[in-house]
């Protein structure tokens, strides 16, 4: 939790920064980019509804990218960690093989480790804890889920309520000067628009991280459970259990 806290820090500091620049300078130059505009669009919207959807998308992205940098750590190569597993099993050499688990990082090779470890007491054993384990690693690999999703929720909520506020107070407008001139509600309207279209596009992006994220964690787990099958069987084969 601290290093995702710390990520969004630095990332709320850099963007911060790059806001602040941004306004300093002329934001005519490269008026043709998307890039640009949107960075143009963002400084004219409401700034107190625009910080929040800046946080949310901050936030949101740093938990992302502490998952991202997870799963690619916990990705193994399962077909080499279990061909080196039955080669020690072969050589009759058990604590070797516990040896190849628990010096391969990642979720699958934790919980051949816990198979392994149970070797003794049968197959059933083996089975029961390979499971009750892959529970808690898939508990582990999901960490930080929740989060994203309410980022995702938020954001789109944070933008509605800018831009109902923002109808309000074009309204107010209308009511004070006693006349529905474009021009009286124009600015208004557009800033309060400006807050929904952020929200949208936050909610978007981290939409596409989450689904990533998510078929990452699906594939480690097709792969655990892939690994866990072979191992009983190389267990097996191998005269494990007698």
């Amino acid at each position: 939790m601290r290093k995702i806290v710390l990520i969004g820090f630095v990332m709320l500091g850099m963007c911060f920064l790059g806001f602040s620049e941004l306004a300093a300078q002329d934001v005519a130059a490269d008026e043709g980019g998307v890039f640009q505009m949107l960075k143009e669009k963002f400084i004219e919207g409401d700034w107190f509804f625009m910080s929040f959807v800046l946080i949310t998308l901050i936030l949101g992205l740093a938990f992302c990218i502490e998952r991202i940098i997870t799963l690619n750590i916990a990705t193994t190569n399962t077909s080499k960690l279990l061909s080196n597993i039955d080669e020690r099993l072969a050589e009759g050499d058990l604590e070797g093989a516990k040896e190849v688990a628990r010096s391969t990082p990642g979720p699958t090779a934790s919980v051949l480790y816990e198979g392994l470890r149970n070797a003794k007491d049968g197959p059933e054993a083996v089975e029961k804890a390979i499971v009750s384990y892959g529970s808690v690693q898939m508990g582990l690999l999901e960490k930080g889920l929740v989060w994203i999703s309410l980022f995702i929720a938020i954001a789109p909520m944070l933008g509605f309520m800018g831009t109902v506020i923002g109808m309000i107070q074009a309204f107010d407008r209308i009511e004070a000067v006693g006349d529905l001139s474009p021009s009286v509600v124009a600015g208004g309207i557009k800033v309060a628009l400006l807050t929904t279209v952020f929200g949208l596009i936050v909610a978007i992006i981290l939409q596409i991280f989450y689904n990533y994220i998510v078929s990452k964690i699906d594939g480690i787990v097709n792969k655990m459970e892939e690994t866990s099958i072979g191992l009983v069987d190389v267990m097996a084969k191998n005269g494990l259990f007698k």
